[in-house]
C-alpha cells in the first residue's frame, strides 16, 4: 500500500510540475522558435475555403518575452496579420493587427517542445491552440478548439512545416 501510495504521490507532483504555467527554464532554444508553414493540402476544409498559406512566427524578444507573429495569405491575396508580446506564464495580452479571430491571448510552455495558446475576442473565449512540435524538430501539429454558433466544441488537427533559412 505504501508503494502505491508513494507512486501516486509522485505521479501526482510530475503532472502539476508537467503543467505548470511558468515558463520552461532552458540552457537550449526551444524548438518552437522559428517560423512555420502550414500544409494547407492538410486543412481539414473544403479546398475553397482554404488560405493560400499561413505562416506562424514565434521569436525570443528577452528579458523573458516571446513574439508570435501569424499571418494569413487569402485566396484572394488579402492579408491578416496579427502580433502579440507575452511572458510564458499563462498572463494574457492584447493582440496586435488583425482581430477578426481574437483580441486577446494567453500563452503557456508547459515543455520546450509543447505550447498553450488561450485566446479570448470581447472577453469571451475564442479558441485554444496546443502546438507540439516533433522530436526532430521539423514538423508542429497544431490541435485548435474552436465553438460553433451553437457553443458546440470541435477540435482540428493542423501540421505545418518548419521554414529553413
Amino acid at each position: 500500500m505504501k508503494i502505491v501510495l508513494s507512486l501516486s504521490v509522485f505521479a501526482s507532483l510530475s503532472l502539476a510540475g508537467a503543467v505548470s504555467a511558468e515558463p520552461v527554464a532552458s540552457t537550449h532554444a526551444s524548438p518552437l522558435l522559428g517560423s512555420w508553414a502550414l500544409d494547407i493540402s492538410q486543412m481539414p476544409v473544403p479546398a475553397e475555403a482554404r488560405p493560400k498559406a499561413v505562416t506562424i512566427t514565434f521569436a525570443d524578444a528577452g528579458e523573458g518575452k516571446w513574439t508570435t507573429r501569424v499571418l494569413i495569405v487569402g485566396n484572394d491575396a488579402s492579408k491578416r496579420d496579427m502580433t502579440s508580446a507575452y511572458q510564458r506564464n499563462g498572463s494574457a495580452v492584447p493582440i496586435e493587427g488583425d482581430q477578426i479571430e481574437a483580441d486577446t491571448v494567453a500563452v503557456a510552455t508547459p515543455t520546450p517542445n509543447i505550447m498553450v495558446m488561450a485566446m479570448a475576442k470581447d472577453r469571451h473565449p475564442a479558441s485554444t491552440r496546443v502546438y507540439t512540435v516533433s522530436d526532430d524538430g521539423n514538423i508542429m501539429v497544431e490541435e485548435a478548439v474552436t465553438y460553433d454558433d451553437n457553443g458546440m466544441p470541435r477540435i482540428r488537427t493542423n501540421h505545418f512545416s518548419r521554414i529553413r533559412g
